[in-house]
């Protein structure tokens, strides 16, 4: 039988979060070398990786399927279930049910969904009865067969031919009891049988490995004789041969595994369109209309009184209005307006502009920065340019204190439902990794810190380069900078610290936990999971936030809206009030209008005296304070231009401050 006829159709990866070592590109790739057609990916109750396996699978010309193993909550006990994506339809039911997990199912234990949620959105979907872990499987081990029979039945009559009763051959126990009961059971009830393998890791000899990060997120040790064991070796990646082999007396269920994959057809159109919420405008205006009436009187507005020449200001706004208009991106301009104008109307602090975005006047003319492109001839086209279509990037700097309130504003007038923040995932790095392997092979904890010390402290570090193996082209500076001789003298000399090291290079990188985006917040036209499932953590006041990541989510056309939380701006507006309440101004200071040619500004940036001054506080930046002695607002805007690896490596921070003082042409 060909490798070809099994399908994989349960395999967790790393996004399952306390299970499985498998990161998606080496599962596509190791799928793609045993010459498999499809490739499922099951994890527990998310979607975490979808976007990622599409895109791997699709580059490697196999089939992805999407599913999730989820549990069902049960009257007496909790039992588990796959779900499989036949269709679109189907990718949204599940997205749906996992959705309705975290926001509805929630408890100490878990995530769980509820018969009546699956009864609901079971259209488009494929449910296989897991086996060991599912209803039916628990009533057949416990001898129950009548109530195995009766719930079979029940699943049968709302899936139809879209229910299975999965097998395995996995060396655990009651695998083969299962089995055998499982033969009568779809033979009396007409109901095929599917083999499956729990794929957890890609390799027989990853199963260790696979234990130890059991352990990390358990915090039991390796070698504890009472410790529960629920995976067993054989749960790797097996070619259709060895799973041909294993079920030699049962070909059907192997070929049952291609059966279903030929079923599941999901598609996702990535980078084809962005969503964008529906912003209201008054009727008989086109939204390009609306925005273009916003703009000419928000330009009036700002330039009332001001000695200008006009020309040059309409002239940039007709371009920039084109532009913005061509590329279908007014939506996006009033949206941001609305909520930066509402939260300055309620008095929360917001910045002034900042990153590429400040080079637009229209953005000038509706509010969104207050920085005049023109006077400060900031070019529009870093910005936006229909020669490179992407989003425009608008970084809103808000009051800490306040940020939340803006957020609730935006939940409110688009609908909760369509509102989210976006997911992030912390991975297993090199020191805390070293430490946690340690604690899982039962060392003292100083002999792991002392190791994990031995580590150099560098963002870029990984333990291959702490060892002294580097990529080739690796620079010397970045070599002498990472490479530890004290960590290689004892991994070459201490048998002890190879086995932890050895241990911890194949758990390192892993996906360990799941976080929120410092500021992105995604507004969609419709609920977020008509795009991607919402996840929400355990605690009253965890937010929800988006399953797939920022790259994923903007794939899909979700777009991001940066909500940056910036305390300076709390330090700033506590200074004005306090000013005010202690009668040293007789009104409250207007940060707007301040003079950017104030003596006492350039005196104090002279002393270098910039604690708390955003982005002059570092100590290398103040280096290049006490050189440049600045004196005028250009200088500190040369400085923070030129205050970035590129040019700092080109010694260009130098030639400013050299031909500033006259002494380099």
């Amino acid at each position: 039988m060909a490798s070809s006829e099994f399908v994989h159709l349960h395999c967790h990866s790393e996004y399952s979060v306390e299970n499985s070592l498998i990161r998606i590109p080496k599962l596509v790739n190791q799928a793609k070398d045993l010459g498999m057609s499809a490739i499922a990916l099951t994890d527990n109750a998310n979607l975490f990786a979808a976007v990622k396996l599409y895109k791997e699978a699709k580059g490697a010309g196999i089939k992805p399927i999407f599913g999730a193993e989820l549990v069902l909550k049960g009257e007496e006990q909790n039992t588990s279930l796959l779900l499989l994506c036949q269709n679109h339809e189907g990718y949204l039911n599940l997205s749906e049910l996992i959705s309705l997990a975290y926001l509805q199912g929630q408890t100490l234990d878990g995530v769980s969904i509820t018969t009546e949620q699956l009864k609901k959105h079971h259209q488009g979907l494929i449910l296989i009865a897991l086996p060991v872990g599912s209803d039916v499987a628990q009533y057949l081990i416990n001898n129950q067969i009548p109530e195995a029979t009766q719930q079979a039945k029940a699943w049968q009559k709302v899936f139809g031919d879209r229910f299975y009763l999965g097998v395995q051959r996995t060396g655990r126990v009651y695998d083969e009891r299962h089995l055998h009961l499982c033969i009568e059971l779809g033979l009396a009830l007409d109901i095929p049988l599917v083999a499956t393998n729990d794929v957890e890791f890609l390799q027989k000899q990853d199963f260790d490995a696979h234990e130890a990060r059991i352990c990390i997120s358990q915090g039991g040790l390796l070698d504890d004789a009472r410790r529960e064991k629920h995976y067993h070796a054989e749960q790797y990646l097996k070619s259709g041969e060895e799973m041909s082999s294993l079920f030699a007396d049962l070909p059907e269920v192997i070929i049952n595994s291609s059966e279903i994959a030929k079923r599941c057809n999901v598609h996702f159109e990535l980078y084809k369109k962005n969503y964008l919420p529906d912003f209201p405008i008054p009727e008989g205006l086109s939204i390009a209309q609306f925005f273009t009436q916003e703009s000419q009187a928000g330009l009036d507005n700002r330039l009332q009184g001001l000695e200008v020449d006009r020309q040059v200001y309409d002239d940039r706004l007709a371009f920039e209005l084109s532009v913005i208009i061509q590329m279908d991106f007014p939506g996006y301009f009033l949206i941001v307006a609305d909520f930066i104008s509402w939260s300055k109307d309620n008095g929360i602090p917001v910045g002034p502009g900042r990153g590429s975005g400040a080079g637009s006047l229209v953005a000038y003319a509706l509010g969104i920065t207050n920085v005049d492109p023109i006077k400060h001839e900031l070019l529009f086209e870093r910005f936006l340019n229909p020669e490179r279509v992407s989003m425009p990037d608008f970084d809103i700097d808000f009051c800490t204190d306040r940020r939340d309130e803006v957020i609730e504003y935006v939940s409110r007038k688009y609908g909760a439902e369509k509102v989210s923040q976006i997911i992030t995932y912390g991975t297993m790095a090199a020191k805390g990794v070293v430490r946690d392997v340690g604690r899982v092979l039962g060392h003292p904890y100083g002999f792991s810190d002392r190791i994990s010390k031995s580590i150099p402290n560098d963002l870029k570090i990984n333990l291959s380069r702490a060892l002294g193996y580097f990529k080739e082209g690796e620079s010397q500076e970045n070599k002498d900078k990472w490479y530890s001789e004290e960590l290689k003298n004892r991994y070459d000399s201490e048998e002890s610290v190879t086995t932890l090291i050895d241990l911890s290079l194949e758990l390192e990188g892993l996906v360990r936990n799941v976080g929120t985006h410092a500021g992105g917040v995604l507004i969609a036209p419709s609920k977020i999971s008509d795009f991607c499932p919402i996840y929400k953590g355990p605690n009253e006041a965890d937010g929800v936030v988006s399953q797939f990541d920022m790259k994923d989510v903007e794939a899909m056309g979700l777009v991001k809206f940066d909500f940056l939380g910036l305390s300076n701006l709390t330090v700033i507006d506590k200074t004005v009030k306090l000013i005010f309440a202690k009668g040293l101004s007789d009104e409250l200071i207007d940060l707007d209008v301040l003079p950017l040619n104030d003596k006492g500004v350039y005196e104090l940036l002279q002393r270098c005296d910039t604690t708390g001054i955003f982005q002059l506080e570092s100590e290398g930046m103040r280096g290049y304070l006490k050189k440049l002695q600045a004196d005028s607002f250009e200088d500190i805007v040369a400085m923070l231009a030129l205050y970035r690896p590129g040019p700092l490596g080109a010694g260009m921070v130098d030639d400013y401050i050299n031909v500033k003082h006259g002494t380099q042409k």
